[in-house]
């Protein structure tokens, strides 16, 4: 049953398993040059556009890159492994550590540009805030980029009634972030909700992020509630699909 499946699969995403396969395997390693067209058509028989649309679903899928004049090469970029339980302990940013410095695990992290500013909340963001009407959101925007490569754009949304006067309204919170600014006024994050899902980026998106023909996004948007349930922060993210692996871990 399962090989007549694979036989209704079109010759060029067979074609790109394999290849795939074998770099599961190690057989091509980071930064490895891949059978170019004229060695895939040799080996499978196949017409040029078919040896090309093998290649290209590796691309779209952010496992492989085009170098002009010298090839498809395997991608250097180590994707990044988002631990979304032990990254938000207030064992981390509670002794002045980012959260976003446990994701990038001692490799080259810049988050640039970061803008702040005082402006009105999307309506659902300031009705999980509790903002009455009138009330102003601080809006923290940044874009993360881990080794070169833009992974990640996220914008915040507080309070700026809450946050006025802290560290939190400037483009450096100072060690432990957001969180430990909060936890300082009286406002410490105590329980974290993550919802997930994905779709393809808009043209921006595609234009910050650097991303590659067909590459999803995901998004994540994280709310942080205080003891008394009070919502304290949300976290709008949009992550290059390519680039991360989601872990979860919790007991049954």
């Amino acid at each position: 049953m399962g090989s007549q499946g694979a036989g209704r699969q079109p010759k060029y995403q067979r074609i790109a398993a394999e290849l795939k396969a074998a770099i599961d395997s190690g057989e091509y390693g980071p930064g490895d040059r891949l059978p170019g067209e004229n060695d895939l058509m040799a080996t499978y028989e196949v017409a040029r556009m078919t040896a090309r649309q093998a290649l290209g679903v590796l691309q779209s899928e952010g496992l492989a890159e085009a170098r002009k004049g010298a090839g498809v090469f395997v991608r250097e970029f180590r994707p990044v492994r988002r631990r979304s339980v032990q990254r938000l302990s207030p064992a981390l940013w509670g002794e002045g550590r980012s959260v976003w410095a446990a994701d990038a695990d001692g490799r080259d992290l810049v988050v640039d540009p970061i803008s702040v500013t005082e402006e009105d909340a999307p309506e659902a963001i300031a009705r999980v805030l509790g903002l009455v009407d009138g009330a102003r959101a601080c809006v923290r925007r940044r874009r993360f980029v881990l080794d070169g490569r833009p992974i990640l754009l996220a914008t915040s949304y507080l309070d700026a009634e809450l946050v006025a006067d802290t560290a939190i309204t400037r483009t450096d919170t100072g060690p432990g972030g957001i969180y430990a600014r909060l936890d300082e006024i009286g406002s410490r994050p105590v329980r974290f909700r993550e919802e997930v899902r994905s779709r393809m980026p808009t043209a921006e998106e595609t234009d910050r992020l650097g991303l590659a023909a067909g590459t999803p996004v995901v998004l994540i948007c994280r709310t942080a509630l205080a003891a008394d349930g009070r919502a304290v922060e949300v976290n709008d993210m949009v992550l290059d699909a390519s680039a991360y692996v989601l872990e979860y871990d919790f007991d049954a």
